[in-house]
């Protein structure tokens, strides 16, 4: 078995095992946060939520999956077909696409690139297109204009973003996720992690992945009282199922950047334990939480409050930001707290 997985068959195999590997991860942990996320909607409405299909309704959304895969795909007398087929298809894939440099443990990931925030970064900005497409290709004002607005909110928080991230690779010094976990690992414990450092931009970074995945308060491109369900208006069956999973896979990919860059990755936060991958696969599931009682308390947010956000608010705080760690780090204050790349990590 060694030697064949040195041929170049051997080693195609070996990386089309790793790539359905991560892809069939990121797949089951869909069907669990779709589940979980309509659970915690209905205890906050004091209701039941999915009960019937399985144990506890834990089947409920593969159900609704096979439901979407079985009925028709109608598709629009006066729709660009070709675009409006392609549309979902690019959205879900650029979102598993991304997953690719996403470690879940210590050596656990697809491509341990050194440029690997980057890559996140250029493949979540394609994600927009996908919208664009489908919006477009639709033929009908309601999903052009929600696509409209998702292309100007996504690009809008991007800038956010990026900037907060900027902060991280100054304290880090390096764009591997890899070596900002290790840089986050010091005699502090919980309290060595990014989020103490970069406390402000910890808020920020959550409110900014709020938007840039269309979710609520700031789901305007799916505003049902103005544009009935934004650029998904046309959809249906599957090409709709890949626009709703590409959707949650981003959601739950900014989990994972927040567990990586701000709360230790796979460290343990609890003197004794071991790392591994339990502890990120934990954190991602508590910000996933936060981000579905976002969505049970918080109401929809006018269209100029969220732009004036994005532009006079969050963009100005982040670029200062960025300058005040460049200062700490240069100085190395407080025995480099905000120069991680100083101390060795």
């Amino acid at each position: 078995m060694a030697d064949f997985l040195t041929t170049p068959l051997g080693t195609f195999v070996l990386i089309l095992a790793q790539c359905l590997a991560v892809v069939g991860f990121v797949m089951v942990s869909l069907l669990f946060l779709v589940y979980g996320d309509r659970k915690i909607w209905a205890a906050v409405q004091m209701r039941r939520g999915p009960n019937v299909v399985g144990v506890y309704g834990l089947l409920q959304t593969v159900a609704d999956a096979l439901k979407y895969v079985v009925k028709e795909v109608v598709v629009p007398a006066g729709a660009d077909k070709t675009v409006f087929m392609l549309a979902p298809l690019t959205s879900f894939v650029l979102a598993v696409l991304a997953w690719a440099v996403i470690p879940l443990n210590e050596g656990w990931v697809l491509s341990d690139i050194n440029v690997a925030i980057l890559f996140v970064f250029a493949v979540s900005s394609l994600e927009v297109y996908g919208v664009i497409m489908g919006g477009w290709a639709s033929n009908s004002k309601y999903p052009f204009l929600g696509s409209l607005r998702s292309a100007a909110q996504m690009i809008s928080y991007e800038v956010s973003l990026g900037l907060i991230i900027i902060g991280v690779i100054i304290s880090t010094g390096s764009m591997n996720f890899g070596s900002i976990v290790a840089a986050q690992d010091t005699a502090y414990g919980f309290f060595g992690w990014y989020w103490l450092p970069h406390l402000p931009m910890v808020f920020l970074f959550f409110i900014s992945a709020l938007a840039e995945t269309n979710r609520p308060p700031f789901d305007l491109p799916e505003a049902e009282s103005e544009l009935v369900a934004g650029y998904q208006v046309e959809y249906s069956a599957t090409p709709f199922l890949l626009f709703m999973a590409g959707e949650y896979i981003a959601i739950f990919l900014m989990c994972a950047l927040i567990s990586l860059m701000f709360f230790g990755g796979w460290l343990s936060p609890i003197p004794g334990l071991p790392d591994g991958v339990f502890w990120m696969i934990a954190k991602m599931a508590f910000f996933f939480f936060l981000f579905a009682m976002v969505k049970a308390i918080t109401p929809r947010y006018r269209y100029d409050q969220l732009m004036r956000i994005g532009w006079k608010v969050f963009l100005p705080l982040s670029l200062g930001w960025v300058v005040i760690i460049a200062f700490l780090a240069k100085f190395e204050v407080f025995g480099g707290f905000w120069a991680r790349w100083a101390i060795g990590g």
